[in-house]
Parts: C-alpha cells; sequence; structure tokens
C-alpha cells in the first residue's frame, strides 16, 4: 500500500518527461517479474517484506502507464476504454475460479510459482503491444510546470478529493464483506458466488460505458456512481440476511467500480491531455491508494469497536461527502 502510494508519481514524471511510456511498462513487467521471484529465496518476515515492498515498487509502475497508453490509443474514442478494462474484470474471474480449484487440488505451495507465470505473461503480452504516437520533445519538456498547475483547479482537487474518499469508503467492503457473510451463516460457496456476482455486473457495466458517456457528461456519471456506493454500504451494514437484498447490493458493483472508474478515468484523460497523461494517472492510482491504506486501517478499528453496522455507515458518509465534491466543484459541460 505504501509503494502504491508513492510509486505511481515517480514514474508517472519519467513517463511524460520521457514520453516512453510503453519502455516503462516493459521495464516495470520485466523487474516486477524478478522481484517477485526472491519469494523462492527465503520465507523470514524482513525478507518477505522487502520483496513485497520491492515487487509493488515496479509493479506500480505498469497500470497507470497502460491506461496512458490504451487511452492514448483510442484517442477520440476514450468512451470504449470500457471495452478494453473489461477484460481485466473477465481475468478476475477466471483467477479465482480456476486458482481457487487448482489450489485446492496442488496446494498453496504452488501460489509463488503461479504468480510468476502470471507476471510472465504480462510481461509478453506487454512485448505484442504497439507502441502509441511518441509525443514531441517541446510537449514532454514542460513536465511538472504544466502538471501542478492543472492539479490545483478546483474541479480537480475535488476529484482526486473524491477519489481518496470512495477508496476509504472500500474498506470494510474489502476487508470484512466475506467474514460478514460467514458471520450470518452464509457457506464459502455462496459467498464465492456473490463476489462473481458483483464482478459480472461490473463487467456488463464497462461493456455499456462508451454509450453512456457518449450520452451523459462524466460529472453526472461519477457523481450517480458515488450516490450509489453511499446506498449500496448502507444496505451491506444492515444486512442481517437475505439473498435479495445481498444480490442487490452486489449488482450496485457495476456502479460503484464500473461506472465510478471507467468515468474517472475518461475525466483524467479530458483533464491532462497527452502531456501529462501519465501523472494524471499515477496520481490518481496513488491517490486511490491512500484511500485504500487509510480504509483498511479505520475499518479495523471500527469493526473491533463498534460493529458492521456503524463501520459501514462510516463508509456511506465518505461516499456521500465524496457526490458532494463532485456536484460542488465540478462545474456542468456544456453541450
Amino acid at each position: 500500500m505504501l509503494m502504491r502510494c508513492a510509486a505511481p508519481h515517480l514514474w508517472g514524471w519519467l513517463a511524460d518527461r520521457t514520453g516512453r511510456r510503453l519502455a516503462i511498462v516493459r521495464l516495470g513487467a520485466a523487474c516486477t517479474l524478478v522481484a517477485f521471484s526472491l519469494i523462492l529465496f527465503d520465507h523470514s518476515y524482513a525478507w518477505l517484506a522487502a520483496v513485497m515492498a520491492l515487487h509493488a515498487f515496479f509493479w506500480h509502475a505498469v497500470l497507470p502507464q497502460f491506461e496512458a497508453i490504451t487511452l492514448a490509443h483510442l484517442r477520440e474514442q476514450p468512451g470504449r476504454y470500457g471495452m478494453v478494462r473489461l477484460w481485466g474484470s473477465i481475468g478476475f474471474i477466471v483467477a479465482v475460479v480456476a486458482l481457487g480449484r487448482a489450489f485446492e487440488w496442488a496446494g498453496l505451495d504452488a501460489y509463488p510459482w503461479t504468480v510468476l507465470t502470471v507476471m510472465l505473461g504480462i510481461l509478453l503480452a506487454s512485448l505484442l503491444v504497439p507502441a502509441p504516437p511518441v509525443e514531441p520533445a517541446a510537449a514532454r519538456g514542460q513536465g511538472a510546470a504544466g502538471f501542478w498547475p492543472k492539479v490545483r483547479a478546483p474541479a480537480v482537487l475535488a476529484f482526486y478529493g473524491a477519489v481518496a474518499l470512495m477508496q476509504l469508503s472500500y474498506g470494510p467492503y474489502y476487508t470484512f464483506f466475506t467474514i460478514h457473510l460467514e458471520h450470518l451463516g452464509y457457506s464459502r460457496a455462496a459467498i464465492g458466488l456473490l463476489w462473481a456476482l458483483g464482478v459480472v455486473a461490473e463487467v456488463l457495466m464497462f461493456m455499456a460505458m462508451s454509450r453512456i458517456l457518449a450520452r451523459w457528461p462524466v460529472r453526472q456519471v461519477l457523481g450517480a456512481s458515488l450516490v450509489v456506493a453511499a446506498l449500496r454500504w448502507l444496505l451491506l451494514g444492515s444486512l442481517e440476511g437475505g439473498w435479495v437484498l445481498l444480490c442487490l447490493a452486489q449488482l450496485m458493483h457495476a456502479a460503484t467500480f464500473g461506472a465510478y472508474h471507467a468515468s474517472a478515468i475518461h475525466f483524467v484523460q479530458q483533464r491532462f491531455g497527452g502531456h501529462h497523461q501519465g501523472q494524471g494517472q499515477a496520481l490518481y492510482a496513488a491517490l486511490s491508494g491512500v484511500g485504500g491504506a487509510l480504509g483498511a486501517l479505520y475499518s479495523g478499528y471500527a469493526w473491533a469497536s463498534l460493529g458492521a453496522l456503524a463501520s459501514f455507515a462510516i463508509a456511506s458518509v465518505a461516499a456521500a461527502l465524496a457526490a458532494v465534491m463532485i456536484y460542488l466543484f465540478m462545474p456542468k459541460e456544456r453541450a
């Protein structure tokens, strides 16, 4: 989490400065593979902590820059981003279903080798990706001088503040949702199906995002997804069983992740253009990391001392505050 907060901006600055985003993605993928392979040599706490820190430092070079590369290829059709991003969700579904069964058969000793295989696949796939158009050196030379004035715009500050609050609101869900359902008496198979339902809803939303963003402005889509998040956390916090409400809450993942993430990426693409796209995406990733870390931290204390309902209520308030920031400080887009 610490590396997710710190590393993306360094790599984003380097990518915007050099214009060699794809080279940075490939370097990050290769170094991630090498760094994680060190897990095979020792299992002491200090060694594993160092391996995870090193691995995360390079891993967080990859995704924000690949987002920027994707948007550079899409150019005038950024609404189609969802059709690319949905493959990450499909990969997640395949991983949790196939690898869950594989580890039951082979045991968790196979886990490091499985992760290394996936990382090798990422590296090989990155070698097949065509490079986006190279930006002029003069544009790249603007560097941080042109980036931070854009960040200080009220709409952009409100956006990044909302991003941090949204990820903070996910704290109880990512940390305790499974435990909460087990406490309510649901089997692990049923819990797995509920997680899968959320990801399927997310995939379907990504498929529809190009049409949604063509019809409604980013401000409206982003704000609506945050309002749905506030309602979703209240619903999950007050659960005392009931498949219908649980399924409804999981279907809301279509808005709280699918619509939220696609519209957030679209906003960064609009605000930072090509010259500072790497830093804009990196700051989005970094503040998501900060919010996620704080969310995990507060939810641990809140769950132990206040219980499920209060923990999810705090999450609901955070998402609602994020929605207020978007609606108050992000100007309406002109037709």
